[in-house]
């Protein structure tokens, strides 16, 4: 027996009504930016095969790492005090650059958010000046700042402060263009200055993103002060690339397994800082710190204009839907939640005061700095390519691109997957997210520089230790980055699908991914652009590309070619920027 289902006659009527349905017309520009995608991936899959990485070769090779591993012998460490101190030093050197980096960036973030910025003018430089921070590679602003303050951590928190610049404020006007409007218009209409619509109706509202941006951004800058090291800077860095330089490779290894532990245990403690000061979305722990914010400062103000019998009744309104009364805002009661903020707070207070107080800053170098300029700007300029020639100098940095574009392509899927499952509204269970979550902790905690060095050693000089290394290392940057992003999508078409019974699968693929995918292209083009400015500095340990010229450069105190390298490198980081930053424009 046949069953058929009768379908819907269409009739010259519904047919007309179709045609005259408007339809969205093909944007020329986002068929450009579809065709730049596909070319991009084409020259992904290229480079990947130029670098050639071939896995039995790599078994057949494991006979070189067990030799070296034979060599080394038992791992050794400093001694118990040494060593304490060195970690101390450490951590007091990058999370002061990083601190130093979130007060710069505020001003910065500040001119660049579109709804914030006094003016065009004011946006394009600021933008420019974040960019031009994030493509100078740390190691050469230590460099730098070596030669101005000599060895010591000074030079290491000024690089870092200085290139964290680039993201930390990027970040941040990120969140400020994503702000709701009416707080900061509801001040502007009662007469408050900028001031007052930054400190009470803009702030309160990007808290919460920019604490995780500044926590992400130390865990970061930790892993990055491995190299810094090599150029002089003092900490776990220096002497670890003491032990490799005198071969005793057993102290070398042994610092930089207490480097990965410090990586580990400070991405474990950045989530629980994170996890406790923002909550999940839409918790009472999140509400409390955006409204005790509000509450105050907006309560002040309305106190403030009462005293002197101007208070706007918009002002008085605004100040009513965020507080009870003036009164409630600025005489809380001493809860247990409020206790423990204000605990915290002054915990993070002695931690940052004991951060500066072990780096030893000797604060009288920055009235004589100054007299160094001149003669340290002279030595790197003018810009010069050397012995080389701008031949060979090209096909390094082609070298470099490659690396990158390999490593990003080689951590896409592996990302996408693990950042999926570690998720809270796509993994099956608490179990999957806990586990896939602590494996992105385990690979983000592994400096890539540390993973290129054991890689070179079973593969050899070249291209496929650094793109090996930069994978790894992307996988634990991406998977974070896609995890966070499809935790936040809107929940709704995902609860539609579940409804009709669609499976977890479909649900995942019908309305998580579409949600996430602009996300998931700006990460990408994120990621590559680390990747450009990581695989210059994997190239000092021989990682290939063109960091080994800027290693030889240095070393030999040609700092005109280290200024070529940078400028090349500034000039690649800008365009992959203007490429990301149009793709979202038109993807949004």
């Amino acid at each position: 027996m046949t069953t058929t289902v009768d379908r819907p006659r269409v009739t010259p009527a519904l047919a007309s009504l179709a045609e005259r349905a408007p339809k969205r017309p093909v944007s020329p520009e986002r068929i450009a930016a579809g065709l730049t995608l596909v070319a991009l991936v084409a020259v992904s899959i290229a480079a990947l095969g130029e670098v050639d990485i071939s896995l039995p070769d790599m078994i057949a090779s494991w006979g070189n790492a067990e030799r070296f591993f034979a060599r080394v012998g038992a791992l050794s460490f400093p001694e118990p005090a040494e060593l304490a101190w060195l970690i101390a030093l450490t951590l007091g050197l990058v999370l002061t650059g990083t601190l130093l980096a979130a007060a710069l960036s505020v001003p910065i973030a500040y001119l660049a958010a579109s709804n914030t910025t006094p003016g065009n003018g004011w946006r394009a430089a600021a933008r420019f000046a974040g960019v031009l921070a994030r493509s100078l590679p740390d190691v050469v602003l230590a460099m730098v700042f070596v030669l101005m303050f000599s060895l010591g951590a000074l030079p290491g928190i000024l690089a870092i402060g200085i290139h964290s610049i680039g993201m930390i404020s990027k970040m941040f006007a990120d969140a400020i263009e994503q702000i709701d409007e009416g707080p900061r218009l509801a001040i502007r209409a009662a007469g408050g200055s900028r001031a007052q619509e930054f400190f009470s109706g803009i702030l309160p509202q990007v808290l919460p993103s920019w604490v995780a941006t500044v926590l992400h951004r130390n865990d970061i800058n930790l892993r990055g002060s491995v190299v810094l090291g090599y150029v002089g800077v003092a900490g776990l860095g220096l002497e670890m690339s003491y032990a490799f330089k005198s071969l005793n490779y057993g102290l070398g290894l042994g610092i930089a397994l207490v480097i990965f532990v410090l990586c580990v245990v400070m991405e474990i403690v950045s989530s629980v800082v994170r996890a406790w000061m923002l909550g999940r979305t839409g918790d009472r722990r999140t509400r409390l710190l955006r409204t005790t914010w509000a509450d105050h400062l907006v309560g002040r103000r309305v106190m403030r204009r009462d005293r002197v019998g101007a208070a706007a009744p918009s002002s008085a309104s605004t100040a009513a839907s965020w507080a009870q009364s003036p009164q409630t805002a600025l005489r809380r009661p001493w809860t247990a939640e409020r206790v423990r903020n204000v605990v915290a707070g002054w915990v993070a207070v002695a931690i940052v005061v004991a951060g500066v107080w072990v780096c030893q800053i000797n604060w009288g170098d920055f009235l004589t700095f100054w007299a160094k300029i001149p003669a340290v700007a002279v030595q790197f300029w003018p810009p010069t390519f050397g012995v080389y020639g701008p031949e060979v100098m090209f096909e390094a940095l082609r070298e470099t691109v490659a690396i990158a574009l390999a490593a990003t392509l080689l951590a896409l899927v592996p990302s996408l997957l693990l950042g999926s499952f570690a998720a809270r509204n796509v993994a099956a269970g608490a179990g999957v997210r806990g586990t896939a979550r602590f494996a992105l902790v385990g690979i983000r905690g592994i400096p890539e520089i540390i993973l290129a060095i054991v890689l070179i050693v079973i593969t050899g000089l070249g291209m496929q230790a650094g793109t090996i290394a930069l994978a790894v290392g992307g996988v634990g940057l991406l998977g974070k980055l896609i995890a966070d992003s499809f935790e936040e999508v809107d929940r709704g078409p995902e609860r539609a699908l579940f409804a009709t019974g669609a499976t977890r699968l479909q649900v995942y693929a019908g309305a998580t991914v579409p949600q996430g995918s602009r996300a998931l292209i700006g990460h990408s083009f994120y990621l590559l652009d680390t990747n450009i400015r990581a695989a210059t500095i994997l190239g000092i340990v021989g990682g290939g590309g063109v960091g080994y010229y800027l290693l030889n450069a240095s070393q030999g105190a040609n700092y005109g070619m280290v200024t070529a390298i940078v400028l090349m490198i500034l000039v690649t980081v800008l365009i992959v920027e203007g490429i990301a930053m149009w793709m979202r424009r038109v993807f949004r």
